[in-house]
C-alpha cells in the first residue's frame, strides 16, 4: 500500500520549481500541505491529516537539501573562469547537403581573423552557428541559399568552466538555469561540452546573467 510520505515525493518530484524552494526551506510547509492534501488523498484513496502531509514534507525537505542541494553546491562552488563576448549574432539553418561545405567556408575565415568568436552546434534537422557581428557578411554570402530559419542580433554569450566533478552530479545544470529562469533571463542558446558551457542571451540581460552565475560560487 502507498504511504503518506511516498505519495507526497512523487507530487513533489512532479514540480521542479517546488522541489528546488522546498530544498532551500523558503516554503510555508503547513500552507503547501493544505494545498496538496486533496490530491495526496486522491492517490490514496482516503482521508488523512494534514498534520501528516506536513511531517511527510518536512522529511522531504530535510532529504532534499542533504541528497541533491549541497552536492551541486559544493561543485558550484569551484566554477572556474567566466569568459563574456558581445556583439554576437545567432543564425540556425535548416541542414541541407550542401551547408557542411559552406560551414568549411566559414571557418577558413574565422581561422584567419584570431579576435572573432565562432561556435556551431548540429541537429538532427537545424544547424546553429554563433558569430561575431563583423562576420554577419561572409555568412550570409556564403550561406545565401541555404533556408534561415532565425536570425538574432546584438546578442552576448557567456562561458562557464565547471570543475570535472559536473558530470557526475545530477542536477547542475537544471540548478543554474532555474537561477537564471527566476531573474526572467531569456537563454538564445545553450552550448556545452563536457566541462564548460556556454549561453547567448540579449546583451541587455548579459549583466544581470553573470552576475547570477557569478553569485553561484558564493552560496
Amino acid at each position: 500500500m502507498k504511504t503518506i510520505s511516498a505519495a507526497v515525493e512523487h507530487y513533489i518530484k512532479r514540480k521542479p520549481f517546488l522541489q528546488s524552494a522546498l530544498a532551500q526551506g523558503i516554503i510555508n510547509l503547513t500552507s503547501l500541505a493544505r494545498q496538496v492534501q486533496p490530491e495526496i488523498e486522491q492517490q490514496l484513496g482516503r482521508e488523512i491529516r494534514s498534520g501528516a502531509v506536513v511531517m511527510a514534507l518536512k522529511r522531504l525537505s530535510d532529504n532534499l537539501e542533504f541528497r541533491a542541494t549541497h552536492r551541486i553546491i559544493k561543485v558550484l562552488k569551484e566554477i572556474g573562469e567566466i569568459t563574456v563576448r558581445s556583439s554576437l549574432t545567432d543564425y540556425t539553418f535548416l541542414v541541407s547537403d550542401s551547408i557542411l561545405q559552406n560551414q568549411m567556408r566559414l571557418l577558413e575565415q574565422v581561422h584567419l581573423r584570431q579576435d572573432v568568436f565562432y561556435t556551431s552546434s548540429r541537429g538532427v534537422n537545424e544547424l546553429n552557428i554563433v558569430v561575431s557581428n563583423s562576420l554577419n557578411d561572409i555568412v550570409e554570402e556564403y550561406f545565401e541559399q541555404e533556408r534561415l530559419t532565425q536570425k538574432a542580433e546584438n546578442l552576448a554569450s557567456i562561458t562557464v568552466k565547471l570543475p570535472a566533478e559536473n558530470v557526475s552530479v545530477p542536477g547542475i545544470y537544471y540548478f543554474i538555469f532555474q537561477r537564471l529562469a527566476w531573474e526572467g533571463i531569456v537563454l538564445y542558446e545553450v552550448i556545452s561540452t563536457t566541462n564548460e558551457f556556454t549561453i547567448l542571451v540579449d546583451e541587455e540581460q548579459v549583466d544581470k546573467a553573470f552576475t547570477v552565475i557569478k553569485d553561484l560560487k558564493s552560496l
